[in-house]
């Protein structure tokens, strides 16, 4: 019998540089006009806010943090502590960082402080807007972790991050 896994965390918002290893990949990669930002809230958590706009073919804008690739073998839940806006985002994950896909899972907010559990076998591969007929994803390894909004319409929005972790 194997013993559970001990949940590991990958990013949390007390570390003096908390947003120093996130960057913003906006539509304006395919001539959109949406503008993210990742600073900080007086409380010390990440935020991730501006506007998407589905103007000049745009609708996304997305935040990417990467690190040293982890075995993530034994794990089953990516675990995230947010406050939302009441929007819809995506949760993306790459097991290698140079691959060109992703694999997707979405979570809903409430405007208040919330923990996500998300079953790492529950995320699709994604390129692009298609669904990829490939497997889910293959919970060996994890170098990157994202979060996107992309509603297909204009809007405002405002995410806090206070931690992830794998369960």
């Amino acid at each position: 019998m194997s013993m559970p896994q001990q949940e590991t965390t990958l990013y949390n918002s007390s570390n003096v540089d908390s947003i120093n290893n996130w960057i913003v990949v906006d539509d304006g990669v395919m001539g959109g006009l949406s503008q993210g930002n990742i600073g900080l809230s007086d409380e010390g958590h990440a935020v991730f806010s501006g506007f998407v706009t589905t103007e000049n073919n745009g609708g996304f804008s997305s935040i990417r943090y990467a690190f040293k690739e982890l075995d993530v073998k034994g794990y089953k839940y990516l675990i995230l502590r947010v406050k939302g806006d009441g929007s819809k985002y995506q949760c993306r994950l790459k097991d290698d960082y140079y691959q060109r896909y992703t694999y997707v899972s979405s979570f809903e907010t409430t405007g208040e402080w919330q923990t996500i559990k998300l079953p790492l076998a529950e995320f699709y591969p994604y390129f692009r807007g298609y669904v990829l007929d490939m497997p889910n994803f293959p919970k060996k390894t994890l170098a990157q972790i994202g979060i996107l909004i992309g509603n297909k319409r204009k809007e405002k929005f405002h995410l806090e991050i206070e931690s992830i972790s794998l369960q």
